[in-house]
């Protein structure tokens, strides 16, 4: 251990990775926890996002009591079905998706509003730690103060011992390590749109649960979300090597046009024309994902990633959200392992390396296997391209779908135990 002192950790990203380790740190009284953010407002993009009953079981381990409330969080309670697959044209049940393991009710699949969740966040991290406008240059070590000194692009620099790359799918502190890291277009579009119930309300049998429809070359996804929102997600599959691939250039967070949508599902279920031509607006969300990295330990055993930075897997599954807030308690317990609230020094810089060691065995295997299964799964949905499927080939396909229950009820606390054991033998007892 080295000499007293204040262990001192930057973040790159004020998403959800990045907010919720700082929370997990918050009352460790000898580590200090800087976020440093390159938007200059606080303004979540994005629309509608989901947490599984891992995100959600770890956001109640952390105290984040505020994020579970059903003001914000909207949940399956009626079917209990944490996902409902519906036909395009019949608007049938043909499938849906359950908890295998004892799931309480305050842990049920949740969909939000993205910046509703960003918001409850934020309630639990001081303004002081968040430093906006600071857009990640480079970080180096500095071998004379035995600190990282982290530049931005304005100019300025900042030191830490740690640095969390929390900075998104085209993370720029995981391409300054691994320059060839970079996300490709998988071809998949999505329409996201977040609105007052209010415009579909009148609409007769309008779901009043989270459904997904699927087509034979595109999805809808509707749902309720807190205080009296809606959110319609079109999403659309395309060759992305095509050249003329519709949306091949396409932005984040693009504005998109309602017409376009219509378009879309102007063949499907009276019902879902209904609901689609209610649409008031929508933004357009180009699909991109990444190959996994071989190590997460980076920087000489001082920097790591966490959420869509660590794994770009373009928000397949919609498991983005809670592997970011796993990845972020895995992160905060690994650092708390070799660092206790009771120690008298901070880490020393093997303590440090061993720490991210963790960190990465409790992650990384996972997600590994997330990445692999989404890359599979793109690459059949070109393949099915212009097949001509039949209506009883779409329905085997949606009973046939993978169970995503491996994801959604992943056990992080149980894993890092296991890390924990792996790294040092079993010699030491994880502490939680």
């Amino acid at each position: 251990m080295a000499k007293n002192s204040k262990l001192q950790i930057a973040v790159v990203g004020a998403g959800i990775a990045g907010l919720t380790a700082t929370i997990a740190l918050a009352s460790h009284p000898n580590i200090d926890v800087q976020i440093y953010e390159r938007a200059t407002k606080l303004q979540e993009i994005g629309a509608s996002i989901a947490l599984g009953p891992n995100g959600m079981r770890t956001l109640d381990r952390l105290g984040i009591h505020n994020a579970l409330d059903d003001e914000i969080a909207f949940r399956n309670t009626k079917t209990k079905f944490p996902h409902i697959y519906r036909h395009f044209k019949t608007n049938e049940i043909v499938s849906a998706d359950n908890y295998q393991g004892h799931v309480d009710r305050r842990h049920y699949t949740s969909r939000y509003y993205r910046a509703h969740l960003q918001q409850a966040l934020l309630s639990h991290v001081k303004p002081s730690q968040v430093h906006l406008g600071k857009s990640f240059h480079s970080v180096t070590f500095d071998s004379s103060i035995r600190k990282l000194v982290i530049r931005f692009i304005d100019g300025t620099t900042a030191q830490a011992d740690i640095l969390l790359g929390s900075d998104g799918i085209h993370s720029a502190v995981r391409r300054n390590f691994v320059p060839t890291s970079g996300t490709k277009w998988t071809g998949w579009v999505t329409f996201r749109s977040v609105f007052p119930i209010s415009h579909v309300s009148h609409i007769k049998d309008l779901p009043d649960e989270a459904n997904h429809y699927w087509g034979h070359d595109r999805s809808l996804f509707l749902s309720k979300l807190g205080k009296d929102l809606f959110t319609v997600v079109g999403s659309y599959q395309s060759d992305p090597d095509a050249p003329d691939a519709p949306y091949k250039d396409a932005l984040w967070d693009q504005d998109g046009d309602v017409n376009v949508l219509k378009e879309y599902y102007k063949d499907w279920s009276p019902l879902i024309r209904a609901i689609v031509d209610a649409v008031p607006h929508t933004r357009i969300y180009p699909n991109a994902a990444a190959h996994g990295l071989d190590t997460w330990v980076l920087g000489d055993g001082r920097v790591t990633l966490a959420g869509d930075a660590a794994h770009a897997h373009g928000g397949a599954y919609a498991a983005g959200g809670s592997l970011a807030i796993d990845d972020a308690w895995a992160f905060a317990s690994s650092i708390r392992h070799v660092f206790p609230e009771e120690a008298t020094a901070v880490p020393s810089e093997e303590d440090i390396k061993r720490a991210l060691r963790i960190y990465d065995y409790t992650r990384r295997p996972h997600t590994d296997r997330v990445l692999h299964n989404v890359h599979l799964g793109n690459k059949a949905k070109v393949e099915r391209i212009g097949n001509n499927e039949s209506d009883e080939e779409l329905r085997q396909r949606i009973q046939k779908r993978e169970n995503p229950t491996w994801i959604h009820e992943h056990d992080v606390v149980k894993t890092f135990e296991d890390a924990v054991r792996k790294e040092e033998g079993g010699r030491i007892e994880a502490r939680l």
